[in-house]
């Protein structure tokens, strides 16, 4: 199963009860700025999510991703957090 980007910002404009136009403005700036913070080579962090990186392997680069050690205890995975899901 997997939710798109509409159905995604309906649920987080229900869920802050917020207009979905306005959720999707944000929505798209936030991963333009991810996207060009990637692009000029830094990494990009969210706490309780994670953290985006490129790193270069030779005469490319390879994009990562280091879950959170929240997200990492959700899904079973060796993790230090201690609080609620």
């Amino acid at each position: 199963m997997s939710i798109d980007k509409k159905e995604l910002i309906a649920k987080i404009a229900q869920r802050i009860q917020k207009e979905p136009d306005a959720i999707e403005e944000i929505l798209d700036a936030t991963l333009a700025e991810i996207y060009e913070s990637l692009k000029q080579g830094e990494s990009v962090s969210l706490k309780n999510f994670g953290t985006f990186y490129i790193r270069p392997e030779g005469e490319t680069s390879v994009f990562k991703f280091n879950p959170s050690q929240r997200l990492r205890k959700l899904f079973g995975w060796a993790s230090t957090y201690r609080g609620e899901l």
